[in-house]
């Protein structure tokens, strides 16, 4: 079965777009659910046949506009956020669009396995976008073909780069409405070479990236930060890294303190395969579990006597205030009366506030020229 025509594909995204929301992820009205490059990304795609590959699509815009055009299409989907996930499948809900031929798979070698065809929301992160290509060319159809598009804006001449170490040929469309897309065929098979590794001496610790985590295997200088307070931070028995990113606070702690067992949790799939690999590579792997979650929300009431956060403040491309809120009120319902969350945070953003409010009554453990970590006290009610 062939492909709908490219017209109703555009039909079909005109008419649900509007209709798409980004919850469980941050609303606001200056933050959408579809956009351009997903129309863009239709309009380019071509002859699909009955099978596709679908790539880090935001909130369902280009799955749901497919569904909605042919039914009986096979769609191996991966969003590297739950949220995303969580998304899409409400949006489809809400549409009426049934999702029995969707299947969610990890960035592996089953995603892409055999496919013609990958559509693709291009990523930010040059190395997220590598090792997506590396994957889609090390188990495509041999003729396969990439159509990736993004917004103008957020798009580098680098990417072009990236793609041509993996497929033959690599060309741009033209810009329309502030959106492009690269097409990319001839894939290239290569050895994988992700997740990454780095030693670092001080502290000591080896880190683990996959293409898409947050700071890769560096250590970004606000866990660095929060790093010195380790020893300042209750006993605890069990302890929690929300947000987690590579698992860098969750794998010291656990070394720092033979006894305890901590679970680090991301919402995003790439940070959480790091976070893994940054605990087996320094043999504490038995005492951190990592767990994929939109925030806490796996985690019970009460049940926790220290958390550690470093809040994100990008959702997307966007960057914004109204993520550190959201975690900040689930470590709250997850401390135990008196536990302890340790906090770090660009000293602008003035979180100690919420914090008082939210969690309970918070003093400042540090400040250097720009973060400042805190550690709240819950209280009792």
């Amino acid at each position: 079965m062939s492909a709908a025509p490219a017209p109703d594909r555009l039909e079909a995204f005109d008419r649900l777009a509007p209709r798409l929301r980004r919850r469980p992820d941050v609303e606001a009205h200056d933050l959408v659910a579809a956009d351009a490059s997903d129309r863009l990304i239709l309009s380019e795609a071509g002859d699909l046949g009955d099978e596709v590959v679908v790539i880090g699509d935001r909130y369902g815009a280009i799955t749901l506009s497919l569904l909605a055009t042919q039914p009986d299409i096979r769609i191996r989907v991966h969003q590297d956020a739950i949220t995303g996930e969580r998304a899409l499948r409400l949006n489809a809900e809400e549409l009426g669009l049934p999702l029995d031929r969707v299947a969610w798979q990890d960035l592996g070698p089953e995603l892409a396995e055999g496919a013609a065809t990958v559509l693709m929301q291009l990523p930010r992160s040059l190395d997220a976008l590598d090792e997506i290509a590396q994957v889609v060319a090390a188990s495509a159809a041999p003729g396969a073909r990439l159509v990736a598009g993004g917004r103008v804006k957020h798009m580098t001449l680098a990417m072009n780069d990236v793609l041509a170490r993996h497929f033959e040929e690599v060309t741009a469309s033209r810009a329309a409405s502030k959106s492009r897309v690269l097409h990319a065929s001839g894939p290239i098979p290569t050895e994988p070479s992700w997740p990454r590794r780095q030693e670092h001496s001080d502290p000591r610790i080896t880190v683990c990236a996959h293409g898409a985590a947050f700071a890769g295997t560096s250590i970004d200088i606000g866990t660095r930060f929060l790093l010195r307070f380790l020893p300042d931070m209750r006993e605890a028995a069990s302890a929690i890294d929300l947000a987690c990113g590579t698992g860098v606070l969750a794998t010291m702690l656990a070394r720092e303190r033979p006894g305890i067992r901590v679970v680090a949790t991301d919402q995003s799939a790439a940070a959480v395969a790091s976070a893994r690999a940054t605990a087996a590579a320094n043999a504490v792997a038995d005492r951190v579990d990592v767990v994929r979650d939109d925030g806490l929300g796996s985690q019970p009431g009460a049940s926790a006597d220290l958390i550690l956060l470093n809040p994100p403040f990008h959702s997307g491309a966007a960057v914004t205030d109204a993520i550190a809120p959201r975690l900040l009120a689930d470590a709250a319902r997850v401390l135990r009366p008196g536990g302890e969350l340790w906090c770090v945070y660009n000293s602008h953003l003035g979180y100690r506030p919420i914090l008082e409010r939210l969690v309970g009554p918070t003093r400042q453990a540090g400040r250097n020229p720009k973060f400042t970590v805190t550690a709240s006290v819950r209280r009792a009610d």
